[in-house]
């Protein structure tokens, strides 16, 4: 859980006291939020607002209710993200997230937090690698560095910059050193690891995870280097009311010869050195969780499995190009791509 009490001031407490706190947030938003006795939220304090109060008159040894802004923003009953889109407009970094009594119930940092999306998270980290060995004979591949960090560290640290807080690993090759990797919380967050009993394919183990948070669910592979835009992905599914969204990297084959346009033998015509362009499947997908019941319990099945069967309903299934970095690091240049690609980041 999220430690937010260092922005938390008392009422009754003195602009010292409050210049103080203030102090030690240097490397953070300089923004403190003032409490009744009530613990409801009546004012916020920054460096600023003292400034102001010094300059016309105001002593350090008063009240800070003396200093504050009784006016401000606030996050009301649900993180929305037009209210986000809206805060970040005005340049406000530090929202409190209130209930109807004005009781702090989290603060949200968006100089930290690139968004909150309503969404679970289940990263597949079960495979063996074994396109990678030796590297991967003693090492399970997500836990493989890149740079001075693991593989899925890179997938779990963005996503949790996207306010994702409910997140789940599958795990079965190697799976205690996954499970040691994520022994302790990050950022607040605790990523659960779930125990595949055997091979499941790309989505067939997320049967195990017990309990879903939210109403969609994002399901990668543990082994890309992305920087897909979460948020963007997202509103993209909504924004299209998709049962599932794939995303996709461009890829282009060139064919090195004049090709014919046939019909049976017949020749009718020819396109020199043509090159033909296509997606392909980027690993990462977003389903509506009442889609998961779809997957069947206990067998090898795949997450193109899935698209299948709901191409075979009538469902919709769109795509979302993803326009920065992708690797899906399988073999070893794959991994020395991406070695430097982190050099430049």
């Amino acid at each position: 859980m999220k430690d937010y009490s260092k922005y938390l001031i008392a009422e009754d407490s003195t602009v010292l006291e409050a210049l103080k706190l203030l102090n030690e947030l240097s490397h953070d938003v300089l923004v403190l939020f003032v409490i009744n006795q009530k613990e409801r939220m009546i004012g916020t304090l920054t460096d600023g607002d003292i400034r102001r109060f010094l300059i016309k008159g105001g002593k350090l040894e008063n009240c800070v209710t003396l200093a504050m802004s009784k006016k401000f923003h606030y996050f009301d009953k649900q993180v929305t993200l037009s209210k986000i889109k809206e805060f970040r407009d005005q340049q406000i970094c530090l929202v409190p997230c209130l209930d109807i009594n004005k009781h702090v119930l989290d603060v949200v940092n968006l100089k930290i937090n690139k968004s909150i999306l309503p969404i679970d998270a289940v990263l597949m980290a079960g495979g063996k690698g074994v396109r990678l060995r030796p590297l991967t004979e003693n090492t399970p591949k997500p836990l493989l560095k890149v740079g001075n960090k693991a593989i899925i560290d890179y997938n779990v640290d963005t996503l949790i910059s996207f306010g994702v807080e409910h997140i789940s690993v599958t795990v079965n090759y190697l799976k205690e050193q996954v499970k040691k990797h994520f022994d302790t919380e990050r950022n607040g967050v605790k990523v659960n690891c779930i125990e595949e009993p055997e091979f499941l394919g790309t989505i067939g183990s997320i049967k195990f995870v017990e309990k879903f948070y939210n109403d969609f669910i994002l399901v990668m592979n543990s082994d890309l280097f992305t920087n897909i835009d979460f948020e963007s992905f997202f509103l993209h599914f909504v924004q299209h009311d998709a049962d599932m969204s794939v995303a996709v990297v461009p890829y282009s084959v060139s064919v090195p010869y004049g090709i014919f346009e046939l019909s049976g033998r017949n020749i009718k015509g020819i396109k020199e050195k043509p090159t033909y362009n296509y997606y392909a499947n980027a690993g990462i997908y977003l389903i509506k969780k009442k889609l998961l019941n779809m997957i069947p319990d206990g067998i090898y099945y795949n997450a193109t499995d899935l698209m299948s069967a709901l191409i075979s309903k009538g469902m919709k299934i769109i795509r979302f190009p993803i326009t920065g970095y992708w690797i899906d690091i399988g073999k070893h240049e794959d991994y020395a791509k991406a070695q430097e690609i982190i050099k430049h980041l």
